[in-house]
């Protein structure tokens, strides 16, 4: 006498290989390679090799954080920023608990640049400034070469 055969449960498992019998797409670049960085994470590392430049002559830089964010936040009214150019960074004083930060925005600077020299640079100047100001400092005495191109 024959059994009868329970069908097998519908619920998607994981999939094995394409619709084709090719296998599963891997990534375009293995992660070691230059190609397979982001646009934000090598703009991060723009930043943070900035930072660590810096940190050789500031050792109290260890106790401010550096972001990358994309845009700045539009807050208030929308004729905020009529007659002001976009800015490139910026900074947060310390509060009770919260560390001083300084922001840099990526996508303008990005805007303003053509290549990455050229994009390293205007970070590493937008940095100074920032690092400047929160430390009540010019530009040229936390970098003797600010402004040398």
């Amino acid at each position: 006498m024959d059994t009868p055969v329970t069908p097998r449960d519908a619920a998607p498992g994981p999939r094995r290989r394409d619709r084709h019998g090719r296998g599963m797409r891997g990534p375009v670049a293995p992660p070691q390679v230059p190609l397979s960085a982001s646009r934000a994470e090598v703009f991060a590392d723009l930043v943070q090799d900035s930072v660590e430049r810096l940190e050789r002559h500031w050792p109290q830089l260890a106790d401010i954080d550096f972001l990358v964010l994309g845009v700045p936040r539009l807050d208030g009214t929308p004729d905020a920023w009529d007659d002001e150019a976009v800015p490139l960074g910026g900074t947060i004083p310390a509060r009770e608990g919260r560390r001083a930060r300084v922001v840099v925005y990526r996508r303008p600077v990005e805007i303003r640049t053509k290549g990455r020299d050229e994009r390293a640079a205007l970070v590493h100047e937008v940095v100074v400034e920032q690092v400047a100001e929160l430390l009540g400092l010019t530009p040229e005495t936390v970098d003797p070469r600010y402004g040398e191109d």
